[in-house]
């Protein structure tokens, strides 16, 4: 099972005089990804170098480093770790020594991998997303249930009969779910994914 950060986490190490600062956070979608990149970049670094993975989306880049030897050692620790939906930057001010690219490859690489390592993580539950409408005198009952169930409301609009909801759930408790609402709504509701 795939694993990704329960929060922004932070992590400083010094290689050969070199100070790798990386910063990395959970992320769900690219454009939050590209928004973090922009936000933690300092222009005044020597390289800020970074890896996304969403999924089956990916990206890395060497900002000014050798080819493949900054962001893609940055991607190999994020799937070394079994991670998913993170992003990670590691900044770069150069402290004079030159590392080579067996030693850049290890600086990134490496700490970007003491980063997750020293993180946070949570695992990734895949979920799947259902419809269904209820009544108001159903939907205390049903929302209670719903937090059993580990259920995830993703949205919810209120009408004159009562209230539509897009729910995410774990795809192992769905068949739960599709006894709970037909017992509580008598076989009324019928649900849709």
């Amino acid at each position: 099972m795939p694993y990704t950060l329960v929060a922004p986490t932070q992590l400083t190490e010094e290689i050969k005089k070199s100070r790798f600062i990386v910063h990395a956070a959970p992320v769900l979608t690219t454009d939050q990804a590209t928004q973090f990149i922009e936000q933690i970049s300092d222009p005044m670094a020597t390289h800020n170098c970074f890896a996304w993975k969403i999924g089956q989306q990916y990206r890395f880049h060497d900002d000014g480093e050798p080819t493949s030897t900054a962001g893609r050692p940055i991607l190999s620790a994020i799937e070394g770790q079994d991670c998913d939906q993170i992003v990670i930057v590691v900044t770069r001010y150069f402290g004079g020594i030159k590392l080579g690219t067996g030693g850049l490859i290890r600086a990134y690489g490496g700490s970007a991998n003491h980063c997750l390592q020293q993180a946070e993580l949570i695992e990734l539950i895949p979920r799947i997303t259902v419809t269904f409408h209820c009544y108001y005198a159903e939907w205390p009952i049903i929302e209670n249930r719903l937090k059993e169930l580990d259920a995830i409301i993703e949205q919810q609009n209120f009408d004159e009969k009562g209230t539509n909801l897009i729910i995410a759930i774990n795809k192992n408790n769905m068949h739960l779910l599709q006894t709970l609402i037909s017992d509580i709504t008598r076989g009324r509701v019928i649900i849709n994914s």
